[in-house]
C-alpha cells in the first residue's frame, strides 16, 4: 500500500528528522553529519511522506563516476510493512546509474540486499568503550598542518573512491577533530574523532600500521578530553581488532559491507576504523 506515498529530495532542513531516526536505531548519529553528508551530494538524499508526514529516508551518494554508497535506509517504526521503504528505495537507486553501489547492511536486511543484486565482502564491528588519553600520542598534529593533498591522497588508498569535497566538510566541522602523524616528512597515517549523540566517535582511521594506529587515536581521544568512544572496525584488519581487543572496548553491534559490483583496490591493512557506516 504505497499508492499515498510521495518521494521527495531531502535537504537540510529535514536532517533533524532523519538524524532522530538514526538515534532512535541505536546508530549514534554525529552532531554534524548531515551538513557534511549533504556536501558530498545533495541530490542524493530522499524521503518518503505521506499527507506531508516524512515515514521513510534513504540516501543514495555518488562519489564520481564509478562508486556510490546507500545508507539511512529508515522507515518510521509505526509505517513499517506496508512497502514504504521498498518503494523509497526503488525510487533512489536510480541515481547511481552504472556505478557499483556499496552499503553497510544491519544483519537483519542482509538477505534481503543480497535479493537486490548485493554481495558481502566483509563485516565490520562498532567496539564501544572508555578511552582515556596516555600521552602517547604528543608525536601527532593537528590534521591542519598536514598538506591537505597528502590527506586526500592517503584517504584514496583506504577508501574506494575520491572524495575531497566531503573530506573539506568532515575536517571543518564544528565538534570534529583531526590529527595527523607525519614520520620522516611522510604522512603515515591520519584520523577524525566526533561529537555524537551518546559517545564521540572516531572515523576514519587510517594508518600504515597498529604503531601508527594508536598514536593517532590517543591523540584523538586526547583532542576530546577522553571519555565513551565508539570505532567502527572491519574484520579484515585483525591488527585493528587486536587493537580494540586490548583497549578494553566491546563489540556493540555489527554489519556486512556489500556491493553490487567491482570497486577500485584499497589497502585493508591501513583502515583501523572506517569513516561512517551511513556514506562509506
Amino acid at each position: 500500500m504505497t499508492d499515498k506515498l510521495q518521494i521527495v529530495r531531502a535537504s537540510l532542513a529535514d536532517w533533524p528528522t532523519i538524524q532522530s531516526w538514526c538515534a532512535d536505531e541505536g546508530w549514534n548519529p554525529g552532531d554534524q553529519d548531515g551538513p557534511c553528508f549533504l556536501a558530498q551530494d545533495p541530490e542524493g538524499f530522499f524521503l518518503g511522506k505521506i499527507d506531508g508526514e516524512p515515514v521513510s529516508a534513504v540516501s543514495v551518494v555518488n562519489y564520481g563516476d564509478a562508486f556510490s554508497f546507500l545508507g539511512l535506509y529508515l522507515v518510521k517504526p509505526e509505517f513499517r510493512g506496508r512497502g514504504h521503504g521498498l518503494a523509497t528505495w526503488k525510487a533512489a537507486l536510480p541515481r547511481a546509474g552504472e556505478r557499483t553501489v556499496g552499503l553497510d547492511g544491519v544483519v537483519a536486511q542482509q538477505d534481503n540486499y543480497r535479493k537486490s543484486g548485493f554481495n558481502a565482502s566483509h563485516r565490520t564491528v562498532r567496539y564501544l568503550g572508555v578511552l582515556g588519553p596516555d600521552g602517547s600520542g604528543s608525536a601527532a598534529v593537528p590534521l591542519a598542518e598536514a598538506a591537505l593533498a597528502d590527506v586526500i591522497d592517503y584517504d584514496g588508498l583506504c577508501f574506494p573512491a575520491a572524495r575531497p569535497v566531503f573530506l573539506r566538510e568532515w575536517f571543518a566541522a564544528p565538534g570534529h577533530v583531526g590529527r595527523a602523524l607525519i614520520v620522516d616528512g611522510r604522512l603515515v597515517g591520519y584520523g577524525v574523532i566526533r561529537s555524537a549523540r551518546d559517545s564521540h566517535r572516531v572515523g576514519p582511521l587510517f594508518a600504515d600500521s597498529r604503531v601508527y594506529a594508536e598514536v593517532i587515536l590517543d591523540a584523538l581521544v586526547s583532542g576530546i578530553g577522553g571519555g565513551p568512544v565508539a570505532i567502527d572496525v572491519p574484520e579484515t584488519n585483525g591488527e585493528a581488532l587486536a587493537m580494540v581487543g586490548e583497549l578494553g572496548m566491546e563489540p556493540a553491534f555489527e554489519v556486512a559491507r556489500m556491493y553490487t559490483g567491482p570497486v577500485r583496490d584499497t589497502d585493508p591493512g591501513k583502515v583501523f576504523g572506517v569513516t561512517t557506516l551511513e556514506l562509506g
